[in-house]
């Protein structure tokens, strides 16, 4: 799991344009600025909660803690027993073998674009010049991770997000890739699913009292 864990904090932060994570003891700590948090503890070993959390109430900015679990329950008792509150525990880590990942078309007159960028790959579905679904993978090393997956509202339920997740797949597998990484939204798992994805590990989300997750 632990392995597992640091492949995907490395594809997400290629993904996002962040500088690599810092080694503090059984967590990584990454300086994100993404929306709702300015910095994230990722924990590598449920053992280190404790430590973790007391590491997350000395920031200054608000810190999210991202916890991977094989057992949710026991990890949110620890988590709030040493001072965080939940933000999100519906989400899951989820991986594939990118070479069985099944492929699909966008129907017409949609649209499909890929573009390679230093290590990212992006696609997004369009039409008429509009874009109708995109997402975006990280490359690092045989892994691809796979982020901000989405589907404008007037254009879902036309297989789209399939579309783009076999696009971002094929591209990937093109750049010598041959594991899938991703973050699950619990909306999100249902495709994901779907699509040959297995789920490996729960993931919570806590931070200090008072925070919030953001709406958009």
């Amino acid at each position: 799991m632990r392995d597992l864990i640091e492949r995907w904090q490395r594809g997400w932060a290629v993904a996002r344009s962040l500088d690599p994570a810092e080694d503090v003891g059984d967590g990584l700590r990454t300086e994100c600025h993404q929306p709702g948090r300015a910095v994230e503890y990722l924990a590598l070993d449920v053992a280190a909660l404790p430590a973790l959390c007391a590491q997350v109430k000395g920031e200054e900015q608000v810190t999210w803690l991202t916890v991977p679990a094989a057992d949710p329950d026991a990890a949110a008792e620890t988590i709030e027993a040493n001072g965080l509150v939940l933000l999100k525990r519906s989400e899951r880590l989820m991986t594939i073998n990118l070479h069985k990942h099944p492929t699909s078309e966008p129907p017409a007159p949609y649209q499909l674009e890929t573009w390679l960028s230093d290590d990212v790959i992006r696609v997004e579905v369009l039409l008429d010049n509009e874009v109708g679904a995109h997402g975006t993978v990280g490359l690092t090393n045989a892994d691809a991770v796979a982020d901000r997956i989405e589907t404008l509202p007037e254009h879902r339920r036309r297989g789209l997000a399939s579309a783009v997740m076999s696009g971002l797949a094929g591209a990937a597998v093109d750049e010598g890739a041959d594991h899938g990484l991703l973050i699950a939204s619990e909306q999100g798992q249902h495709l994901y699913t779907a699509l040959g994805w297995r789920p490996v590990a729960s993931i919570l989300i806590a931070t200090t009292p008072g925070n919030t997750y953001p709406t958009d």
